[in-house]
Order: structure tokens, then sequence, then C-alpha cells
């Protein structure tokens, strides 16, 4: 079976999938011309033996490599500015970003970091910030997943909070997108069931939104369909059984496959989960989780056609909206989601702001029914209560 994942992508970028790809860190990075990286990874992902091996091989083949952990479950701004000084001080030469969303958001920004005089803040998604960065001094990263749900490993932006406005910035240029991508399926095997399943619902939220997002993108619609028929499939089996390495593959390649989609757009699953996220500290792919039902029906008018043809593809028993609303709900319930935010401390205190943000988020304008103040309020009272 790991024969059959041994494959190499050039998809949005280079992926080298397949089990035991880990062991060739050192060649990728000579590829790329890197000779001193720093591998940047989570506090927790810091301690296990995955993290060890790969800066200790490397350092036994003649290429040192620096280790920068400091940063939280969702990156702040400091979190990155203290990363560039690592890099600095270390006389650093390309970035291995190892681990989860945060260790990829965290260790891309602070690639895009090296070298700039801007504020990271001034290289938010708007207008045509982008043009600000001086895209020479950005130094080449490679990207290794740990874990299945972002898909930040082929994405060009990164999510990062702002601790001044408590909000999540959206960072992105071209150059954060990975020269090289080791998506090897054996280092998401001691993922526990709780991560699983929220990370698991994450990319579900990714190709969803993708595929119901307005706009002609038939490649994407094509790969988001397909990833949500994965997910579907092996999913549950990763919850139940974390060992199961055809599982975990292609769990990894639909959490791929729907960052890969989204260019196409996101909505409001992510429009909410970012400021409750961010003001609340709560895990983004369990707050999608518990949005998306709730975001299903707000835009019912807008994507019926759609939901039938993917209650269609999944084979769903109910084959409309009503049917996907049923199986999401069903999905969330047998991986312990909560139904409500209620559950998870969030209240009501900062509503006003929750709406705001969401507002402004750069997924609003792609959600398939148009948002206003009113409507995202009565969204997020809906998820909070029920």
């Amino acid at each position: 079976m790991s024969k059959y994942f041994d494959s190499k992508w050039n998809y949005p970028t280079e992926i080298h999938f397949g089990c035991g790809k880990i062991e060739h860190l050192y060649d990728l990075c000579q590829s790329l011309n890197i000779h001193k990286p720093l591998l940047v990874t989570d506090p927790t992902l810091a301690r296990f033996d995955m993290v060890k091996n790969a800066t200790q091989t490397n350092g036994q083949q003649g290429m040192p490599t620096g280790l920068f952990f400091d940063i939280q479950a969702n990156p702040t701004g400091k979190n990155i500015m203290d990363g560039l000084a690592v890099y600095n001080n270390g006389g650093h030469d390309g970035v291995i970003a190892f681990g989860g969303g945060s260790a990829m958001d965290a260790g891309k920004t602070i690639a895009l970091m090296v070298g700039q005089t801007h504020s990271w803040a001034d290289f938010e998604d708007k207008d045509d910030n982008w043009l600000r960065v001086n895209a020479k001094t950005v130094p080449s990263i490679i990207a290794i997943p740990t874990t299945s749900g972002t898909g930040s490993e082929v994405s060009r932006a990164a999510l990062i909070v702002d601790e001044e406005t408590h909000s999540k910035r959206i960072i992105s240029h071209p150059k954060m997108l990975p020269s090289l991508v080791i998506c090897d399926p054996v280092l998401t095997q001691g993922v526990p069931p709780f991560i699983t399943a929220t990370t698991g619902m994450d990319a579900l939220a990714h190709n969803l939104e993708a595929f119901c997002a307005p706009g002609f993108h038939p490649m994407a619609d094509g790969i988001a369909l397909e990833g949500m028929r994965l997910i579907k499939k092996w999913l549950p089996v990763a919850f139940q059984d974390g060992e199961n390495i055809e599982a975990r593959s292609y769990l990894m390649a639909a959490a791929t496959m729907g960052s890969t989609a989204f260019q196409k757009g996101l909505g409001a699953i992510h429009s909410l989960s970012h400021p409750v996220g961010a003001i609340y500290g709560v895990h983004h792919g369990l707050l999608n989780a518990i949005f998306m039902p709730y975001v299903l029906e707000y835009n019912r008018d807008y994507i019926e056609d759609k939901m039938s043809r993917l209650a269609q593809y999944l084979d769903l028993e109910d084959q409309s909206l009503d049917g996907v609303i049923v199986w999401v709900k069903a999905l969330n319930e047998s991986l312990g989601i909560p139904k409500t935010l209620s559950e998870l401390q969030v209240d009501d205190t900062q509503a006003t702001e929750v709406v705001r943000q969401a507002m402004a988020d750069g997924s609003t304008p792609s959600n398939p029914r148009p948002m206003d103040i009113e409507s995202v309020k009565v969204l997020y009272l809906q998820a909070l209560k029920g």
C-alpha cells in the first residue's frame, strides 16, 4: 500500500507524497540551495522525535538546522518577529515549516519577513499590499504538514493574530507558497483523535466552501468534490484508528486538495470562525465544524443545486441540501464535536466585535448568499445557542 502512495506532484507546487518521504529532507534542502535552515514548529511538536530526528539527521550530514517553536496555537505578530530575530541572528538561509497550520503559517510568514522594511501587518491581503514585499529577500520554504486540515503547505497565505486589534489578518504573497512540500502520512499517525477530527473538519470546510463559492472554476469544483468524498470515507476511519496509514494518506491528500480548491473562494464558515478564534482562542477547525450546518442553511436558496450534486457524488440517502446537512450533523456528532458555541464557553458579550470582524473578513465576499451586519449577527447567535 505504501508504494501506491509514493508520488511526486507539481500542483500547485512540488509535492513529495508518500510514507518515509521525510527521510529525503536533507536532499531536498540541498536542491533548493538551503545549507542552514531554520525549522519552525510548535512547542508540543518540538518535543517529538520526528522534529528531533529531522534536525539531528540534517546536522549529521553537515547541514546545521536551527529550531524555533515559540508560537501560539493561533500565531501572533510577536511570534513572527521573534522568529525573524532567531532567523537573522542564526544566519539561516531557508525555512522548514514543520507541523500543523499554526507552525506552517508562522514559518511561511517568518520567511516572508526576511529583509523587509515594512511591518508584517502591512502585507495583509488587501488591495495591492503584496506589492510592498521585497520578493528578492524571501528565502525558500519547505513545508512539512503533520496534520491533515489547513492545507497551508500549498497556500500562499497565512493567518496571523494582531494582538492590538484581537483580529486575524490574512497575510499573502506568491513567495509564501512553499517551494517544496513533503507530505509523509506516517507523521500524522500519532495525531490524537480530537485533533484528527477538528483538522479533518477544517479540510471539509475548505473543500465545501470552495465548491459552494460562486464563479466559474471547474478545476476547483472537481478537486473539492473528490476531497469531500475522501473525507467522508476516511475521516471516521482515521478518528477510530489513528494508525491506519491508508486513512491517514487519503486524509492528507484531501487536506491538500481543499487548500488547492479554495483559491476559488471561501465563505461565511470562515468569516465567522476567524474572529471567534482570534477573540476566544478556540481551535479553527472545531469552529468550522460548528458553524458548518448553520451556514449551509443560511445559503440554502443559493446552493441547492450544487448540494444535490454533492449529495449524489457522496451517495447520500437524501440527495438534497437537507441530506448534506443531516450528514454534516451526524459526522460532527460521531466525532464528538459540540452542536453550539456556548458549549465551548463562547458567549455573546463580544457579538458586536465578532460581527464587525466577520464583515471585514476576506472570506465574506465569496459567500454564495450576500451577507450584511444583521444576517451575520443572526448566524452567530444561532451557532451560539442552537
